[in-house]
């Protein structure tokens, strides 16, 4: 896949891949200083580690190949549904990951807004 997801951009000429590379660099930058400041939350931890690794696992093939190899391929025979779009196993740390992110955000956020509001006085 020398596109993004879905094969986005997958017939852009080839600038897409250093553009993608570079994404990739500056999300993991980004991600490993929250993963710093977050390393008391296992969760969160967890789940930026597998964004993290996800995506260097995309950034190896892109830089080394030009492309993303993908070799995953769902599909229900008969069921007349077409088939998932391709995909690998650092996709799959990543969406895992970005999971665990939105669970975490969610969990936290019903048990902020459990707690009782103090008035000041």
């Amino acid at each position: 896949n020398t596109g993004a997801a879905f094969s986005f951009l997958a017939e852009a000429g080839g600038w897409q891949r250093w553009f993608f590379a570079g994404v990739a660099l500056a999300i993991c930058g980004v991600l490993v200083v929250m993963l710093r400041r977050s390393h008391d939350n296992r969760t969160v931890a967890v789940a930026l580690a597998l964004v993290i690794g996800g995506a260097v696992g995309n950034l190896f093939d892109r830089v080394r190949l030009g492309y993303v190899v993908d070799f995953v391929q769902l599909h229900i025979p008969g069921s007349g549904l077409p088939p998932w779009p391709a995909f690998n196993i650092a996709d799959s740390a990543i969406c895992i990951g970005v999971a665990f992110l939105l669970w975490d955000s969610l969990r936290s956020g019903s048990s902020a807004a459990a707690e009782p509001r103090q008035e000041k006085s």
